[in-house]
C-alpha cells in the first residue's frame, strides 16, 4: 500500500470512528487498531488525535469542493449555476454533519475555531468558483455587478453564515422546497441585478 493510501485509510478510520463514538471518546489506540496498521504507522503519519481530526476534516471539505466544481463546470446558464452551488455546498454539509452523527458537534459547532483554520483553503477555492460563474454570467449579460471578486467574497460569506441554521432546519423549515427556492433566488439574483428568473 502506497503511503498516500496508507494515509487516506487512517483518515477514513478515524472519520468512522470519530462519527460513531465522538472524538473526544476516540484514541489514537482505537484508530490504529480499527486501521489494522498499528500505532507506529499511525504515529508516523500523524502526531496526534487533533492531527489526524483536522485530516478528516480537510478530506471532507476536499470531497465538497469537488461536488462544487462539478456544478461550475456544467453546461447550464451562470444563474442556475450559482444557484444549484449555494444548495450543493449547503445540502453536502447537512449531509456530512448527519451522517458523521456525534461528528457533526465537534466538525461545525463546538470546534469553529480549530475547523477554521482547515477551512481556509476550502474558502479560497469556493470563492474561486464564484468568481469565475459571476464572471460567466457578467460576460454573458446575465449578472450586473461591479466587482466579481468582492461579489463572490460575499456569496461566499453570506453562504457560510448560513450553514449552520440552515443544517439545524431553522431556515425556511415551514416551507416548501420551491417556496424556499424563490426566495434564495429573489435574494441572490436581486443582489446580482438579474431581474428576470427563470428557474
Amino acid at each position: 500500500m502506497t503511503v498516500s493510501k496508507t494515509k487516506a485509510k487512517l483518515v477514513d478510520v478515524a472519520r468512522q470512528l470519530f462519527a460513531k463514538m465522538g472524538v473526544e471518546n476516540t484514541t489514537m489506540n482505537d484508530i490504529a487498531l480499527a486501521s489494522k496498521k498499528g500505532r507506529r504507522t499511525l504515529y508516523t503519519y500523524f502526531k496526534s488525535k487533533d492531527e489526524i481530526y483536522l485530516a478528516v476534516v480537510e478530506s471532507e471539505l476536499d470531497i465538497l469542493s469537488d461536488m462544487m466544481k462539478r456544478v461550475a463546470d456544467k453546461d447550464i446558464s451562470p444563474d442556475k449555476k450559482i444557484i444549484e452551488m449555494i444548495y450543493t455546498r449547503l445540502d453536502a454539509v447537512k449531509e456530512v454533519v448527519y451522517r458523521n452523527g456525534t461528528l457533526r458537534a465537534d466538525l461545525f459547532f463546538r470546534d469553529i475555531w480549530r475547523v477554521e483554520k482547515v477551512r481556509k483553503r476550502f474558502d479560497a477555492k469556493e470563492m474561486q468558483l464564484f468568481k469565475s460563474v459571476l464572471k460567466e454570467g457578467q460576460d454573458k449579460g446575465v449578472f450586473h455587478v461591479d466587482d466579481v471578486e468582492m461579489t463572490a467574497a460575499l456569496v461566499h460569506y453570506c453562504v457560510k453564515g448560513i450553514e449552520v441554521p440552515y443544517i439545524r432546519g431553522h431556515i425556511g423549515a415551514n416551507l416548501d422546497m420551491e417556496t424556499r427556492k424563490r426566495y434564495v433566488a429573489n435574494i441572490v439574483f436581486g443582489a446580482l441585478h438579474r431581474t428576470e428568473i427563470n428557474q
